[in-house]
């Protein structure tokens, strides 16, 4: 198998954009269940839910070939070539309030959401 280079945008084009909270979380995750630091987040969109597709977040050992690479607020996102277009513009937030605590994705889109919030549709 052949070796695979990836590199790390620094200025690329966000495709998703962390706010502060959900950095604060993520990281917190990650020293929480001894995820090396090298580890990326990886941002992605599956089949599923009832209204189609669900979000995708985990940590990777390594980008894949075609995935975008880029870093923000200390940490660096990985999001595979077919779920660029489903979250284009997304901003990933995390909320501790009154209505339960969690990441929330505010996709432009979404054009459907199930009741529960866990899937949506395009």
């Amino acid at each position: 198998m052949g070796q695979v280079t990836i590199e790390v945008q620094q200025e690329a084009e966000e495709i998703v954009t962390l706010t502060p909270r959900a950095a604060v979380e993520i990281k917190k995750i990650k020293e929480e269940n001894n995820i090396p630091e090298s580890h990326s987040l990886r941002l992605g969109v599956k089949g599923g839910g009832c209204s189609g597709l669900t979000y995708v977040l985990a940590f990777d050992e390594k980008p894949l070939e075609r995935d975008t690479v880029y870093q923000r607020e200390g940490l660096t996102i990985c999001i595979d070539a077919k779920s660029q277009f489903y979250l284009s513009g997304t901003t990933l937030d995390f909320s501790d309030g009154l209505n339960g605590r969690g990441f929330v994705f505010n996709n432009p889109q979404a054009s459907k959401t199930c009741g529960c919030g866990h899937s949506f549709g395009v």
